[in-house]
């Protein structure tokens, strides 16, 4: 049951008081202290209104003091709009109850007794001229200190404040619902609150982290679409945890109850044949179009993983990914696709990517035009009371720092919540900022229905099984008002009851006949039909003339651009580059793949804390003018496409999550993240294990980001070096995810280009070099790039001995291959073949037995590695080059192991033990001797 188009009968306007009161002073007087309550100032206004009024003329003394008694209760009037939310009527239980706060009361800003009800000048606020502080209070408690109270007043926008005095504030401003819209609410209430008594009932002792003692948000969120659609929302995509979860799938979503109660009969909403793990229902996501008046808007839920808060950069990317489609970024846009993030009050208080997310707002490249956040507040963390979680006062305070608005309401009292959210939606609609709705409440059950939350709060529970649901609170009421009466409470509830039980019959016959992860935007891409599939190569090479237009625009300084004198001579060695065809660096190879897939119209978008620049200097995708700091995109020039390049906020967990959440929106993307360097990656963990690595198998979700993670051992420190290869590898499985270590610029050019020619989309991870960056043979030909080239899963060196002739062969992956070719060569050693696996997962063991088959009189070998033993590849690559071995029909030969030892640390931050270390690793993969290496770096 939806609302009517008149639900909100709603609130009337202010009374505006003189015209010129609006421009400053004095209606909004007690928001410019320092100039609008100057006493001269005031007894002029006095002295004007009582002139306009025609009351008799009065002496200076009693004008003066008629001036004291107006700027004490402009005080007055400000202190209820700061802090008159501590006196507000919020916590169902009563257990929260607060005295009010001395500075509330007249008698602390001077008046009692006859001054009550003396009239004073108050210039238009609260919808008077001249009021008595009786009504001044009275006024102010029912707007202030009912039952939604509402924090402002650390918002510095003048006009972002008047917007909310003027919905909050003033004699008539009580929240006011139509008949209909009541009889609405309440049945919305009554849905909720038997849906979870229905699931308690068929699915005894099974999980289902109900919304019990919080149904009033079901209501709340319709109310968001309805109103949403008014105001030109055309598209809602929601994030939330486990709390009410299923509630808002059903009863604001609108997936089918069948489908749910088949899953909680151990069923999957999708195909057998379709495969991955599944995951428990309460983590499922879905989407689907709802139509209120006449208006549809399409709504999505995010799934999310048990890391609470972990969705939220998600449905933020995802959402800033729509709007880009709709083209609703910029001044006077974000207006049609909103992002809804639903949160628990311990885990907004205490999980620090919520702060990473509101540090999104307004930031270039990360901006979504404002967010609505609904915290449900329980009052209780799993089993740890607030105020032993946190040290502010709400768990909503951490908004404050971006100066969201919080509206604070009372669970119990569902229009107040409707109100809320109809008036958080209107805000954002206007302004394009965060607002927070904390609505007070509290679980019925334990942390999940299986637990005894008496054992941590016995008093809170005792309290809880004496307190009537929300639907009983809110029928009384609308009994007492004469909306309803007995039979519209029981035929509501009895239908609702009745569509339950034909929908769990329904659902014992129940089959889904698809799967919805390749619709819309993804139509056309599909999973891979097999292994072999997902191994084939694509084309990648470019056609020369596209190559040679590409070389134009990263060289042409624009007229009047003053660019940097180094990058000067950047530009003029890359210039070189495109003349010779010789010498193409890492930076010029990626460019040229970012030009390319944008010619071909896909859009590009990378994003890091250095990305612009490069955290090595090496990038240069922006060029800064020395004069005016005017900005230059080369790679924005070329046609089709759409590049964008940001240097994001200082975060991982947030960002990484954010740029995930907009490949999973748009697969026509080549979406890139790059870490500063790739230990970095550490703080993003959550999201590498709960998404990227597992998202397809447990939700279906297929997902092409690139991950770009500086690796390489350098004698830089432990934390400087490693990107953590290892954690990567070992999250491998079932064609997940793909990890490369790519050692020229052509074959990183391929592999990004091969992400998004290939008909299927996986997240890619790629160790990017720093010393490769500019080392002297990690350079590629402009042959390397064109003609029929494609991605290498195994590179040669061009000086390695021939197959035939190969008695010892060292696999390595990454920048150790060119201190060994380097050693080798520098050794005049013979029979010596380096091969460099720049794919290490899919591993390509095919393409390495074929490579060992052709080895005829190989006797030895080697996987050598920089990182120590427990980091690095080794103990993923062993079995599959032994897999490999067998294959080319080797066995029993065995790979053996050349790097560090075993390691608690990554590498050492001793430079002389670094180089130490480092050629007594490349002499033993190449059989020199490790003593007379050793001895010789110690020289050195």
């Amino acid at each position: 049951m939806g609302f009517e188009t008149q639900d909100f009968v709603g609130t009337s306007e202010v009374e505006q008081g003189p015209s010129w009161a609006r421009k400053g002073w004095p209606l909004d007087a007690t928001d410019d202290l320092t100039a609008a309550l100057d006493p001269t100032q005031m007894q002029v206004a006095i002295k004007a209104a009582a002139a306009k009024a025609g009351a008799p003329a009065v002496s200076e003394g009693d004008i003066a003091k008629a001036a004291g008694d107006s700027i004490r209760a402009m005080m007055l009037i400000r202190t209820y709009r700061v802090r008159g939310h501590l006196a507000a009527n919020l916590d169902p239980l009563g257990l929260s109850a607060r005295d009010l706060p001395a500075d509330l009361t007249p008698e602390y800003h001077g008046f009692s007794g006859a001054d009550l009800d003396r009239k004073i000048y108050v210039g238009g606020s609260l919808g008077f001229e001249w009021a008595t502080i009786r009504e001044i209070v009275q006024i102010l408690r029912a707007n202030y200190c009912g039952n939604v109270g509402l924090e402002y007043m650390h918002i510095s926008d003048v006009e972002e404040r008047r917007f909310l005095q003027d919905r909050m504030e003033g004699k008539d401003k009580e929240i006011v619902f139509s008949e209909i819209g009541k009889k609405a609410i309440l049945a919305k209430v009554i849905q909720a609150e038997q849906y979870e008594k229905f699931l308690g009932r068929k699915y005894v002792g099974t999980k289902r982290f109900g919304l019990d003692g919080g149904e009033s948000m079901i209501p709340a969120l319709e109310a968001v679409i309805k109103y949403g659609g008014q105001y030109g929302v055309r598209e809602i995509v929601y994030g939330m945890a486990h709390r009410g979860r299923l509630n808002v799938l059903a009863n604001v979503l609108a997936k089918g109850f069948r489908v749910i109660f088949h899953e909680f009969s151990g069923g999957t909403a999708n195909p057998e044949d379709v495969g991955g793990s599944g995951d428990v229902k309460y983590h499922l996501g879905t989407s689907t179009d709802r139509e209120f008046d006449g208006i549809s808007v399409h709504m999505s839920l995010v799934p999310n993983p048990s890391h609470l808060e972990t969705v939220d950069p998600i449905v933020l990317g995802k959402v800033r990914a729509q709007q880009v489609f709709r083209d609703d970024i910029g001044p006077g846009k974000h207006k049609q696709v909103l992002p809804v993030l639903i949160h628990g009050d311990a885990a907004f208080a205490g999980q620090g990517i919520v702060w990473e997310c509101f540090g999104f707002s307004g930031v270039r490249g990360y901006n979504t035009g404002g967010c609505i956040h609904f915290v449900i507040n329980n009052q209780i963390g799993f089993t740890t009371s607030p105020q032993f979680s946190r040290g502010s006062p709400y768990p909503s305070d951490v908004a404050k720092g971006v100066q969201a608005p919080i509206l604070h309401v009372n669970g119990d009292d569902p229009e107040a919540v409707t109100f809320a959210c109809k008036l958080a939606v209107d805000y954002r609609q206007t302004f394009h900022r965060d607002i927070v709705i904390d609505m007070w409440c509290y679980r019925r059950f334990g942390h999940n229905e299986g637990d005894e939350p008496s054992f941590t709060q016995p008093l809170m529970y005792a309290q809880i099984k004496q307190h009537p649901p929300v639907s009983e609170v809110y029928a009384a009421r609308l009994r007492e008002e004469g909306v309803i009466d007995d039979e519209f409470l029981n035929v509501t509830t009895e239908a609702f009851v009745d569509l339950l039980e034909e929908e769990f019959e329904a659902a014992k016959t129940y089959k889904s006949n698809h799967a919805d992860w390749f619709a819309g935007r993804w139509s056309g891409l599909h999973q891979p039909a097999d292994v072999e599939t997902a191994r084939k190569n694509v084309e990648t090479a470019i056609p020369s003339k596209l190559f040679e237009g590409l070389g134009r625009t990263l060289t042409t300084v624009p007229e009047g651009h003053n660019v940097h004198k180094t990058l000067r001579r950047v530009l003029d060695a890359k210039a070189e580059m495109f003349k010779t065809g010789e010498n193409f660096d890492w930076a010029t190879g990626e460019a040229l793949a970012f030009g390319s897939l944008l010619s071909e119209g896909y859009g590009v978008r990378l994003s890091g804390q250095d990305s612009g620049r490069g955290t090595f200097s090496q990038r240069h995708a922006v060029w800064v003018d020395q004069e005016t700091e005017k900005k230059y995109i080369p790679l924005t020039t070329v046609p089709h496409g759409h590049f964008e390049v940001y240097d994001s906020p200082l975060s991982e967990y947030g960002v990484l999550g954010f740029e995930y959440g907009y490949a999973m929106a748009d697969p026509k993307s080549l979406v890139l993240w790059e870490a500063q360097f790739g230990d970095f990656a550490n703080g993003a963990q959550i999201v590498i294990d709960q998404y990227i690595a597992s998202s397809e198998s447990k939700w279906l979700r297929a997902n092409g980001l690139v991950l770009l993670l500086p690796h390489g051992y350098e004698g830089q420190g432990p934390e400087h070096s490693s990107a953590r290869l290892e954690r990567f590898l070992q999250l491998c499985a079932e064609g997940n995810i793909q990890v490369a270590n790519c050692t020229t610029p052509a074959n990183y050019f391929h592999i990004l280009r091969r992400q998004m020619l290939r008909s299927f989309r996986k997240p890619l991870i790629i160790m990017t070099p720093k010393s490769l960056l500019r080392h002297k043979l990690a350079v590629s030909k402009a042959e390397d790039f064109m003609g029929d080239r494609h991605f290498m899963r195994l590179l040669s060196d061009t000086n390695g001995a021939a197959d035939a002739e190969t008695t010892r062969l060292v696999l390595c992956s990454g920048k150790v291959a060119y201190d060994l070719i380097e050693a080798r060569d520098a050794a005049g050693d013979q029979g010596i073949q380096i091969v460099r696996i720049e794919q290490l997962y899919p591993f390509p063991t095919d393409a390495l037995a074929a490579r060992l088959k052709r080895m005829t009189n190989l006797e030895d070998v080697v996987w050598c590695q920089e990182e120590p033993r427990n980091n690095g590849s080794w103990f993923f690559v062993e079995p599959f080059i032994e897999e490999a071995l067998k294959c080319a029909g080797k066995a029993p030969m065995r790979a053996r192991y050349a790097g560090r030892k075993a390691a608690a640390s990554p590498a050492t931050g001793l430079a002389k033990r670094h180089l130490a270390e480092q050629g007594a690793l490349v002499a033993d993969a190449l059989g020199h001797s490790v003593r007379e290496e050793i001895r010789r770096q110690k020289k050195a």
